[in-house]
């Protein structure tokens, strides 16, 4: 039913013997719009890349707030905070008050 391959025009085309009909495929390099590049300035960004970048920052922030709120050890560490209350003045490396 499909005939042969041959090359029209830098696409590739079928020839379909029966109904002498050619049919063209065009090959798309990204499939949406191209932006030309400009000199000193920002991109110029497409609405979906924006609600990606968005969508992709808000899972970051929920994965880190997440995990902070349900594992702070990982953040604080895995020790007792010490009470400073209980440490000495030399400890601390304040003189005693009677040195001048």
């Amino acid at each position: 039913m499909l005939g042969r391959w041959r090359t029209v025009g830098g696409g590739l085309a079928v020839v379909h013997k029966q109904l002498m009909k050619m049919v063209i495929f065009e090959k798309w390099a990204s499939g949406g719009p191209h932006i030309e590049p400009q000199y000193r300035q920002y991109p110029q960004l497409t609405k979906k890349q924006k609600f990606e970048s968005e969508l992709i920052s808000g899972v970051m922030w929920f994965w880190i707030l997440w995990h902070c709120w349900h594992d702070p050890d990982a953040v604080l560490g895995h020790f007792p905070w010490p009470d400073a209350s209980e440490w000495t003045d030399e400890e601390l490396g304040i003189p005693p008050a009677d040195e001048e």
